[in-house]
């Protein structure tokens, strides 16, 4: 029995070690670390905002100063303060990329969009948050 409970313990610990100690979609110190390999240039800030509203001011409005949610889902917060300017390039990316867990009511765009249109998504925010 011991034996046992010291291999639960070692692959919870393990699973702990190789998620960044979240669930999954949480910033990881190393997704944190992550840089930007798409240059905020016009273009591509032009392409963030189209893909924006398509997909993401539904919820977040089209200005990014989010959304009253409704009986389903909670209220998306605003993308053009703190909550996303004091989160690294390489968190924003994985937030839109993963989804946010626990509840994932911020779903993950992985199978919808592509790196580089996330990316310009990322760009596309750095350009609108307040300063």
């Amino acid at each position: 029995m011991h034996a046992l409970r010291f291999g639960i313990a070692g692959v919870a610990m393990m699973l702990l070690t190789v998620t960044g100690g979240g669930a999954v979609g949480q910033a990881s110190p190393q997704t944190a670390a992550v840089k930007n390999p798409v240059a905020a240039s016009p273009d591509s800030i032009t392409a963030g905002k189209e893909i924006y509203l398509r997909r993401c001011a539904s919820c977040h409005a089209a200005t990014g100063e989010g959304g009253p949610g409704n009986d389903l889902i909670p209220a998306a917060p605003s993308l053009v303060d703190d909550a996303v300017r004091l989160k690294t390039d390489g968190q924003v990316f994985n937030n839109i990329k993963n989804g946010v867990a626990p509840d994932f009511n911020m779903v993950p765009f992985k199978d919808t969009l592509k790196d580089d249109e996330i990316w310009n998504v990322v760009n596309y925010l750095r350009s609108i948050e307040k300063k």
